[in-house]
């Protein structure tokens, strides 16, 4: 069963224990809410996985060794499925080859028990901190491409022969436009994609892979 979370940090996030043993699901609990952080813990990655996530930064305290699927076999399926979440490794019965294993599968600690304190607060501020970076790289390449959307075909096409460099006059000549008419489309482009400059705006186009191919 889930033990009751604490009362959650300023930022919402949330770190979530699995661990078979009973004693160091509490004692990794208390250790963590002491420090301020928002904690469900779990007996196994079943009841991780039927337990609703929220859409806070999160991370993963894992116990290698687990009854029935290991903790590296649990990575694994988290990765098939395309989870993103940053996982701290723990173990007793740790060895270089598992550490290597879990490390290069994109853990982002491994340690081994006993461990200090110190050491399991301090990775999980680490992946904590890489979850928030990731989640807002997402949410601004969905901004970006959202407003990548809302431009017109026109629109897209001066944006597209403006960032490979090509002057107004040249845009109209190949549109078969007049450059009043270039210059309105681009200005629109520009608001629309909020680019507070056009090297703004190059940028973004960069991020899209737009104007390459053209």
């Amino acid at each position: 069963m889930s033990a009751p979370s604490s009362e959650p940090q300023s930022n919402g996030s949330i770190v979530y224990v699995v661990d078979d043993d009973a004693s160091i699901r509490d004692a990794l609990s208390n250790l963590l809410r002491s420090a301020g952080i928002r904690v469900e813990t779990f007996a196994s990655t079943t009841e991780f996985l039927l337990q609703p996530k929220t859409a806070s930064a999160s991370c993963l305290v894992l116990d290698v060794r687990l009854q029935g699927n290991s903790g590296l076999d649990f990575q694994r399926q988290l990765v098939e499925s395309n989870s993103a979440i940053p996982i701290i490794f723990i173990t007793g019965h740790g060895d270089i080859e598992m550490s290597v294993k879990a490390m290069k599968a994109g853990a982002v600690d491994f340690l081994a028990k006993p461990f200090r304190e110190q050491d399991l607060l301090d990775a999980v501020s680490s992946a904590l901190q890489t979850d928030i970076k990731r989640r807002e790289l997402e949410r601004q390449s969905s901004n970006l491409h959202a407003d990548y959307q809302s431009l017109t075909v026109r629109e897209k096409e001066v944006m597209a022969l403006a960032v490979r460099g090509l002057m107004n006059k040249q845009i109209a000549g190949e549109m078969n436009l007049s450059e009043i008419t270039i210059k309105i489309h681009r200005s629109h482009a520009m608001k629309k994609m909020h680019a507070r400059s056009f090297a703004d705006l190059v940028r973004m186009a960069e991020a899209l892979g737009v104007g390459h191919s053209c």
